[in-house]
């Protein structure tokens, strides 16, 4: 089905011969080295000065667990560079991925990887063995002497002035511990005399604070209340105002409206109204056919004068042209 769906030919070609993993060589960088130092495979320098460490030595634990830190950490770093990042996608039904070559020139592809061996001209380094701990040579004759019983120390005079330190000290600590528990009870009693004076100047402080609150409460509630009184009084007087103002407006309003209701017309004379809406228009009427009689009339007129006329001159033509016949 893959063969089917996807195919590809092109033209054969010649390909040059060499390794599955060099680059093409017109893309190769020929390098030759004059000088042995400056080689990268030869080691350059002291070897001694090498920090190397020898076959027998142990890391510190501290080191092991910081170095599996640190590896841990990368391992983690990868994983997560790995999940984050871009995949081809998965093949959509009835179709499936292929590897495709897609280099500039085709090679056939095999599992088995071609290699060559290099050597290098100089021997392999063995590893430093640890250095032996330094142990300075023995300097100076050996010498010995005999001590007999009694020769350098006698028990009881020797013990007895540590003794008379050691019970004086005792003493001395014993005392200065019994003076310290009696400082330390002193103390305790002037604590709980403070403490109970402290806690008798809290509840007076208390009493007088809410002696305070509630006059200060009091003293709220009576400016409220006096506020209060001023506004009522302040709104009762308004009213009050606004009463004897709208008194005093309306007393001239009622006449000023009914003769401005007069004069726009809203209060009409019966007889005005019969006038104006059934006398003036047969009035009108009237005039209209009286007026247009006359314009009737007066056409007629002007027709009857017109023919008249003009049959006169049709005469007097007729006769001017008889006179001008008899003449010739």
């Amino acid at each position: 089905m893959a063969e089917e769906l996807y195919t590809f030919s092109s033209r054969p070609r010649v390909v040059e011969n060499g390794l599955k993993y060099e680059k093409p060589p017109h893309k190769r960088t020929q390098r030759s080295y004059g000088n042995i130092t400056y080689d990268r495979p030869v080691v350059r320098g002291n070897t001694y000065a090498q920090h190397i460490n020898p076959t027998t030595a142990q890391l510190d634990p501290a080191e092991i667990q910081r170095q599996q830190a640190i590896r841990k950490k990368a391992i983690a770093r990868k994983q997560t560079r790995e999940q984050f990042r871009s995949r081809t996608p998965e093949a959509v039904v009835g179709r499936k991925h292929i590897d495709v070559q897609t280099d500039l020139y085709l090679e056939e592809l095999s599992d088995i990887i071609v290699t060559k061996d290099i050597a290098c001209e100089t021997d392999a380094f063995l590893d430093k063995p640890a250095t032996p701990l330094f142990i300075p040579a023995k300097s100076g004759k050996d010498a010995e002497t005999q001590i007999e019983e009694g020769d350098l120390f006698d028990f009881d005079r020797e013990v007895q002035p540590i003794l008379e330190v050691l019970v004086g000290k005792t003493i001395e600590q014993s005392l200065l511990e019994v003076m310290e528990e009696e400082e330390l009870a002193c103390l305790k009693a002037q604590q709980r005399a403070y403490r109970e004076l402290r806690n008798n100047e809290l509840a007076e402080v208390q009493r007088l604070q809410e002696q305070k609150n509630r006059h200060d409460e009091e003293k709220k509630r009576r400016i409220a209340q006096q506020r209060e009184v001023l506004k009522i009084q302040r709104e009762t007087a308004e009213k009050i105002a606004v009463r004897a103002f709208t008194q005093e407006y309306l007393s001239g309003i009622v006449p000023a409206v009914f003769t401005s209701l007069r004069t726009q017309g809203y209060f009409n004379d019966p007889v005005e109204t019969d006038i104006k809406t059934n006398f003036f228009p047969w009035l009108m009427d009237e005039v209209h056919k009286n007026l247009e009689k006359r314009y009737i009339a007066r056409q007629v007129l002007d027709t009857i004068i017109h023919d008249v006329v003009k049959k006169r001159l049709e005469k007097l033509e007729e006769l001017e042209t008889q006179s001008n016949g008899s003449e010739s």
